[in-house]
């Protein structure tokens, strides 16, 4: 199991709870469903973990050799915005190119299938302005998967300061921009948006008007790396009159734009995840990288190095304190221990 990850929440109302709290916080998470599990395994079918993307666990899918594969899998499915299917099983299987497949660490050589389903909350649009277009393109944005939040409503309301707050806009997670201010402070919603984070700003206004408003935000210290991100028109040309219409044609130009950053990041990753797979994992894997460090211990069994403080399992023997990683080790080191102790003596030496 990563060393990152604790198990905080159990129960599947916990779970459905906690899953309502991460869509509302807009928090990417995914959850891994046990579908298949051949004995002997401490899990079962329809048994559920949720892990946030930051690789915390919460629930049960089975022990410490099956978690951190399905935490990595679970990372990877948030990563690319897609479900998967994995399979941890030393058992001879027909090659299924939909199943990732992965050798079962622990010594128990059980099996298990699990789906996971990854939920990656949608990109937030922030509309400057309060004129109709704007009310309109709000609506109609989040008719189309986006999330929306009125950029007045995130700016921090001090004597002095504008009414535009570019870290302000950073601070709620902002992808897009679209300014549909429409002659009511454009210059400070432009810069505001410029200097944020957000992937694209896209300007409502004529070429013409866009060009004069690139050309002030280069005196305000703009560079043009940064004005590239800037799209004007907003949207394609629909020869719009109308404040419906003109919401129409932006709220188009956020939909291509989103999927052609979509399409951009998966071809740059494209040699990555194509082939990416979780890394075969040694037994007991929870323990990381071989060698005894302070507050280390070397399983004198499997002989993989220990976090002491994160020991699974302790045993007295001659005077000395064992840990290990897992029941297997210590099964195994009971059995035998002069032998292991032994073993684990010369590899020392």
């Amino acid at each position: 199991m990563n060393a990152d990850t604790t198990e905080t929440v159990t129960s599947t109302a916990d779970l459905l709870m906690f899953e309502q709290q991460l869509i509302a916080a807009g928090a990417p998470f995914a959850v891994a469903t046990v579908i298949r599990v051949s004995p002997p395994t401490s899990t079962q079918v329809g048994a559920q973990a949720l892990v946030e993307g930051n690789g915390t666990l919460h629930g049960w899918i089975g022990g410490g050799c099956s978690q951190a594969i399905v935490i990595e899998a679970a990372r990877q499915a948030m990563r690319a915005g897609q479900p998967r299917r994995v399979r941890i099983s030393n058992e001879p299987s027909v090659h299924d190119p939909d199943v990732e497949a992965h050798a079962m660490p622990c010594a128990s050589n059980g099996a298990m299938e699990l789906f996971i389903q990854p939920t990656v909350p949608a990109p937030l649009v922030v509309v400057f302005g309060a004129t109709p277009a704007a009310q309109e393109a709000c609506v109609l944005a989040q008719r189309v998967g986006f999330r929306t939040c009125v950029a007045a409503d995130i700016a921090r309301e001090r004597e002095g300061v504008s009414r535009y707050d570019a870290a302000a806009l950073d601070r709620a997670g902002a992808s897009f921009a679209l300014i549909a201010t429409q002659g009511d402070g454009d210059e400070d919603a432009l810069e505001a948006a410029l200097r944020s984070g957000a992937a694209a700003v896209l300007l409502v206004a004529s070429r013409r008007k866009a060009g004069r408003l690139s050309e002030t935000m280069r005196l305000r210290g703009i560079d043009d790396a940064r004005l590239a991100a800037l799209h004007a028109p907003a949207g394609p040309a629909i020869h719009a009159h109308t404040p419906q219409e003109i919401a129409l044609g932006a709220v188009a130009g956020l939909v291509a734009l989103r999927h052609e950053l979509a399409q951009a990041a998966a071809l740059a990753r494209q040699g990555e995840v194509a082939t990416e797979a979780v890394p075969p994992l040694p037994p007991c894997e929870a323990m990381g990288a071989t060698g005894a460090d302070a507050g280390r211990y070397v399983n004198p069994v499997c002989g993989m190095s220990i976090e002491i403080a994160k020991a699974l399992h302790v045993v007295e023997y001659g005077g000395q304190k064992v840990y290990f990683c897992c029941d297997c080790c210590k099964a195994e080191f009971e059995r035998a221990p002069e032998r292991y102790l032994a073993a684990a003596s010369q590899r020392s030496d």
